[in-house]
């Protein structure tokens, strides 16, 4: 089972280098690019739908309640992450370069991933329903504060004219008014969400496909594999693997030293050490138009496969721990 669940991480990232490949050799543009860029648009809008969808009002009262675990989340993914990030400044951008730094910083600044926070805190047996509000939540929060960060500390240091409001009611309208819709029709919707969650997932999976080939395709047409060499490559991908590698460790014992049981210490784990990818293209597009979108948002997507890829292998070794001390009578 833990190989099969290994696989299926594997599969998807496959798939997204597979779409990278794509947009390497057989882009889309022009006029072409322009339509595609509207059908993923409506595909995003649908994805936020169903994801309102799926958050139920008890789970929303229930998490609500554990504000101590949410606020612990908050401050990793939002305060934690960027001071890490601006503080690496002087080591990553001379490395880097400052397109890439942007990219790096810009995962910095995004709100947790939702599927894959619950999935790994339900696999671990940590407190789920705290897993779900708390992912939702930062989500939520992040269409707001993520732009608010990039106009401070990417922008706001740059000559470049940046419209955080604007920004904001474009995020609102494509992904947080989609949400709203999924939660108040939820009672029609969710009955047949659960009837087809192969498909609900398949769509889940297609839109990031979908949003990174349109992404990169308009990077190569742009230039972006002339600038980005092999060696800058693996250099960022350490670099991710080292910054994923101290994240996960204060994500680990911070909620220890704060007196959590074990359940809400997984639930930190998962929900505060990851980044989300689907989010961060859309907000990338809004947020960054007229920049090198590529460079942008190749760092979340070395992130997100390597936090992807780690995550499982522990959370499928914590499901086995808790199963082994459960056999035993207990923590």
């Amino acid at each position: 089972m833990n190989i099969l669940k290994l696989l299926a991480l594997d599969r998807f990232t496959i798939l997204l280098i597979v779409m990278v490949i794509l947009a390497t050799f057989l882009p889309v543009y022009g006029q072409a690019a322009s339509i595609f860029g509207v059908v993923t648009n409506i595909a995003i809008a649908i994805l936020f739908f169903l994801h309102g969808a799926k958050l139920s009002r008890e789970a929303i009262v229930q998490g609500i309640l554990h504000w101590r675990l949410h606020g612990v989340v908050f401050a990793i993914t939002f305060a934690v992450f960027p001071i890490i990030g601006l503080l690496l400044k002087p080591v990553i951008e001379p490395l880097l370069g400052q397109q890439l730094y942007w990219g790096f910083l810009f995962m910095c600044f995004l709100p947790s991933t939702v599927q894959s926070s619950i999935a790994f805190t339900s696999v671990a047996k940590g407190n789920v329903a705290a897993a779900v509000c708390s992912a939702s939540f930062s989500n939520l929060v992040g269409m707001f504060i993520t732009p608010i960060l990039v106009s401070l500390f990417i922008f706001g240091q740059s000559k470049h004219e940046y419209d955080a409001t604007s920004s904001i009611m474009e995020i609102a309208l494509l992904l947080l008014l989609p949400f709203i819709a999924g939660q108040l029709l939820r009672p029609l919707v969710f009955p047949y969400m659960v009837k087809i969650p192969g498909i609900v997932k398949a769509f889940d999976q297609g839109t990031i496909l979908m949003v990174v080939y349109g992404a990169f395709s308009g990077a190569v047409v742009a230039g972006l594999w002339h600038q980005v060499s092999w060696q800058t490559l693996l250099l960022l991908t350490v670099i991710c693997s080292l910054f994923l590698t101290v994240i996960m460790l204060l994500a680990l014992y911070i909620p220890k030293w704060l007196g959590f049981n074990r359940e809400d210490q997984i639930t930190v784990f998962f929900c505060g050490s990851k980044k989300t990818l689907a989010s961060g293209v859309p907000m990338a597009q809004i947020l960054f138009a007229g920049q090198p979108l590529g460079m942008i948002v190749l760092p979340i997507m070395i992130f997100h496969q390597i936090q992807l890829m780690v995550c499982g292998i522990i959370a499928n070794y914590w499901s086995k721990q808790n199963t082994e001390q459960s056999d035993d009578g207990g923590w």
